[in-house]
């Protein structure tokens, strides 16, 4: 079963104490203790980004690990990589992360796990790359869309409720004819992939949500919050 698990916002960068989303991810491997592989390329594989990954999955029953490009860690990568079982992308320039897949051939590796079996997620740049386009500041200031690896059909953008500016941007592009139409997703929602289909979105905010965005239409899709709800 091909599964991917994209990431609008939240997980252990951005909600350290709110692991409802890693978990989620963890419970989508068959296996009892999954081995996951943090890759923190779109950040420059930043210590501290790696070390708060290791902080939070240590204490998860799972094996962790990362891939660092600039710090490989072994010769054969792409053997390291399909024995892992979840394969986690960090968030930063989705643009270079694109790059430095593609230079060291790890583009090419990732779909051959994901056509075995190996749980693809990401957030942010780790949730836009594995669409046809995403909605990216790879560039500087200004939100442009971006081709990406295209596992995905159509586009996606991050953050939807989370940056002030992605909202209209996305809306104006669509609207405009620069982007394709695709599914937008608030800080901590996941979009849940099984093949080419959304499986579910889930979230580990109660009023977090996810949309279906195209020229002139903006469709809330349920969205099911992992957490317990307040009664009154």
């Amino acid at each position: 079963m091909k599964q991917i698990i994209a990431l609008g916002g939240g997980g252990f960068s951005m909600e350290p104490d709110n692991p409802l989303l890693d978990l989620y991810i963890l419970e989508q491997s068959p296996k009892e203790t999954p081995k996951i592989c943090f890759i923190p390329t779109a950040s420059g594989d930043a210590d501290s980004y790696i070390a708060r990954f290791y902080e939070c999955f240590e204490q998860h029953d799972c094996v962790p690990t990362h891939l660092s490009l600039f710090k490989p860690p072994a010769e054969d990568l792409e053997r390291f990589v399909l024995a892992q079982d979840i394969l986690y992308v960090g968030g930063g320039n989705t643009k270079n992360l694109l790059a430095l897949w593609k230079e060291w051939g790890l583009d090419t590796i990732i779909e051959k796990a994901w056509n075995q079996g190996n749980v693809l997620a990401g957030i942010s740049a780790g949730s836009i790359c594995w669409f046809e386009q995403g909605l990216t500041d790879s560039f500087g200031d200004q939100l442009q869309p971006l081709d990406c690896l295209g596992f995905l059909t159509g586009s996606n953008c991050p953050h939807y409720d989370g940056e002030a500016n992605r909202r209209p941007t996305y809306r104006e592009l669509l609207a405009e004819g620069k982007i394709k139409p695709g599914i937008a997703a608030d800080d901590g929602v996941a979009l849940h992939f099984i093949g080419q289909d959304l499986h579910s979105a889930v979230s580990s905010r109660p009023h977090a949500k996810a949309y279906r965005v195209g020229e002139g239409y903006e469709h809330e899709l349920e969205t099911r919050f992992l957490g317990k709800r307040d009664t009154v």
